[in-house]
């Protein structure tokens, strides 16, 4: 078997310095090793499609840990590396440098990549995705002072970005393909507030929009519409949701379903290989039934419980799951999931931009939307909680 005592992390992430902390707090005292394919150390994600978009926040800031907290807790980091395959008979990872390194736990938190858009241009150098610090990057200086952003898909990445965007003298055109913004994680309450917003700021958000293709036409690049009309633009994002990354797992034999699945305690079907966050596919007994959140809360607090675990203090992972958008001067929060929800009702005024939209199923509570309303949300975690864990 590999050396013993070395707890080793796939990807360099937010659950990644969770857990980091968490082992050395309960007491780990082996080694531990963060593998990262990025050359940045752990940092926040979610400012991405915001301040740091917009220039507001420089990069330092958004680093999750110091350099200092890594040498303080003994962590060897490898980054600028992949993990390319797993051996669980010799319990080692290799790398794409050839090298390998060996573990006796192993913690996947490889998170998710971008949906891949099946159509004519897809490979054009001015189409992109937003998922890391280098994207961002890479959007801001292919976009001129002035110049036309495309955004495909009006989910949180996209609207984030476009309200980051326009306040930055963009000229910003958002493509849905669905009939509302936002469609997979709200209702139309929700939504109907979010597009009148956008709109009023000035982002041209067409809905139903079905893109054929992306070409280039001399020195600018077009996206052609099924209506006939083509939309010029300087650089494109294409935001139609994330693909977990499974396929080490898979490759290795690990049990794989929309995710790689996982216990309450974030275990896999190897008791030595845990994996966490938005890669991660566990069973929620409030909601009863299997679930792969894509979350910073999830994927913390899974981290945690991995953690613990390893280090003999097991504490069941059991949360509801929660998340938020900060669009313009408004806060989405979000607390459970909506899914399958048969009536809504709405509290306060979408005119004064402070309101709740609750959902149920059944008469039982089962989500809220809360718009700049932080009180109501966090009665709400509460509520449904109690309503959720009733017989």
């Amino acid at each position: 078997m590999g050396n013993t005592g070395n707890v080793v992390i796939i990807g360099a992430s937010h659950a990644a310095a969770e857990a980091i902390s968490t082992l050395r707090r309960a007491g780990w005292p082996g080694q531990i090793t963060l593998i990262g394919d990025e050359l940045e150390l752990p940092y926040q994600r979610p400012p991405l499609s915001k301040a740091y978009f917009k220039g507001e926040l420089e990069f330092a800031k958004l680093l999750l840990k110091n350099e200092a907290f890594y040498d303080k807790a003994q962590v060897n980091v490898l980054l600028g590396k992949r993990a390319t395959k797993l051996d669980r008979q010799q319990q080692s990872v290799m790398l794409d440098n050839g090298e390998s390194v060996f573990y006796s736990h192993l913690i996947l938190a490889t998170g998710t990549r971008a949906r891949h858009l099946p159509v004519a241009g897809h490979d054009l150098p001015q189409i992109k995705v937003l998922r890391t610090r280098a994207d961002v990057d890479d959007i801001k200086s292919a976009l001129p002072q002035g110049g036309k952003l495309l955004i495909v898909g009006a989910g949180y990445i996209g609207l984030e970005v476009a309200a980051s965007a326009i306040k930055n003298n963009i000229d910003v055109t958002v493509l849905e393909a669905q009939e509302r913004v936002l469609s997979r994680v709200t209702g139309e309450h929700v939504s109907g507030f979010f597009q009148k917003r956008h709109a009023k700021e000035g982002v041209d958000i067409r809905l139903g929009a079905s893109l054929q293709s992306f070409v280039n036409q001399g020195a600018k690049a077009y996206a052609k519409l099924g209506t006939g009309e083509d939309i010029p633009f300087d650089c494109a994002i294409v935001g139609i949701g994330v693909v977990p990354n499974v396929e080490l797992a898979q490759d290795a034999g690990l049990a794989c379903d929309n995710g790689i699945l996982v216990d309450e305690y974030a275990r896999t079907n190897d008791a030595n290989i845990f994996a966490v966050g938005d890669c991660a596919n566990h069973f929620s007994a409030l909601y009863r039934n299997r679930i792969r959140l894509e979350s910073v809360p999830n994927a913390v607090a899974q981290a945690k419980t991995a953690a613990l675990f390893i280090c003999g203090k097991p504490q069941p992972y059991n949360q509801l799951p929660w998340f938020w958008s900060d669009q313009y001067d408004i806060k989405l929060q979000t607390a459970g999931l909506l899914s399958g929800y048969d009536r809504s009702e709405i509290q306060g005024d979408p005119d004064e931009a402070k309101f709740t939209v609750s959902y149920y199923k059944q008469d039982k509570l089962i989500a809220l939307d809360a718009i700049n309303a932080p009180a109501e949300f966090m009665k709400a975690k509460k509520a449904i909680i109690e309503a959720l864990s009733a017989n």
